[in-house]
């Protein structure tokens, strides 16, 4: 396969993964009222590292069959080395995005400060001397606006709380990089995996700590609220589809593309779950959401047009 076909089908592995994520929004947030938002992260995480492990003993036994190679010991540890950090940085994110939540912020604009990991990628891209063409940073200033149309419905001021948010944009940017720098080096799924298990087992501790004590008889509350329907069905959503499905997808459609591009495809996400929320739930799109939406879709098309190309045929054809 060559490298525009690669290029193509994991940019399309992407906007998989953004639906996914967009989907999920509803499944999270009924998950998360139900047990607590560290008790629903920690056991996605848990669900979907183990959903992992039969599909890499199936993977590990085709390519045995077809080449007998064993990975090598600089291939495993940057496998170990990328899963652990991969999972350090998402537990990090997630805790920030949770602090901002607990401490007041909105739905909507927590949405939206995360979303702006899209101009944090190519800024510290800058220092990892990874350039970015002049369309890709008219698609992100392009996405961003069409971010807040979609997400900001009030008027926007800065709390506290904002820094929580902003700390987690800037974990995910990192997260991307990171799986930008070992994606082409190890196994996509084995790195998934590792990530997953080092998340839950982080979880645990919060979940203890924090959890717990939202319900009044403590843990025995939360194992009954743990049990119920209206826990599991979302858990059981992330765990396989968000999680298992949509960061495996991310590592490997990840490979091979410039960061802020898959940062641009993967803020699709908004968009999504605001139609996750028109179809399952049925909110209405406002004229300004289906704007925001539209300048997001712009944004996507104009990342893709290859300007150095153009550039170069126009100079062969004068």
């Amino acid at each position: 396969m060559n490298t525009k076909l690669i290029k193509i089908r994991n940019s399309f592995l992407l906007i998989v993964t953004s639906i996914i994520w967009g989907f999920a929004f509803v499944a999270q947030s009924e998950g998360g009222k139900a047990v607590g938002a560290f008790s629903f992260n920690g056991i996605r995480n848990l669900i979907a590292a183990v959903v992992l492990i039969p599909v890499i003993y199936i993977i590990d036994k085709v390519k045995n069959r077809e080449n007998g190679e064993r990975p090598k010991v600089k291939e495993n540890k940057d496998l170990l080395i990328g899963g652990v950090l991969c999972g350090i940085i998402l537990f990090s994110a997630s805790t920030m995005q949770q602090l901002g939540l607990y401490y007041g912020e909105t739905v909507a604009k927590a949405g939206f400060l995360t979303s702006c990991y899209i101009l944090l990628v190519p800024v510290l891209g800058i220092f990892l001397h990874k350039k970015c063409r002049f369309n890709i940073w008219v698609s992100v200033i392009l996405a961003l606006m069409g971010l807040y149309l979609l997400c900001i419905k009030d008027s926007f001021t800065i709390e506290i709380n904002d820094a929580f948010m902003f700390l987690c944009a800037l974990l995910f940017a990192v997260h991307i990089l990171v799986i930008d720098y070992f994606s082409p080096r190890v196994d996509a799924v084995k790195m998934s995996c590792i990530q997953f298990f080092v998340c839950a087992v982080l979880s645990i501790f919060p979940i203890v700590f924090c959890d717990f004590k939202i319900f009044s008889a403590g843990a025995g509350d939360w194992i009954a609220a743990f049990l119920s329907k209206d826990a599991w069905l979302p858990i059981i959503y992330a765990g396989f589809l968000s999680s298992g499905v949509g960061y495996t997808l991310q590592i490997v459609g990840q490979n091979g593309l410039n960061p802020t591009v898959a940062s641009l495809l993967l803020s699709l996400e908004s968009v999504f779950s605001v139609l996750a929320g028109w179809i399952l739930l049925n909110q209405k799109l406002s004229f300004r959401e289906l704007l925001g939406c539209l300048f997001i879709f712009a944004a996507i098309l104009i990342a893709q047009i290859p300007i150095k190309k153009s550039l170069k045929l126009k100079k062969q054809s004068s």
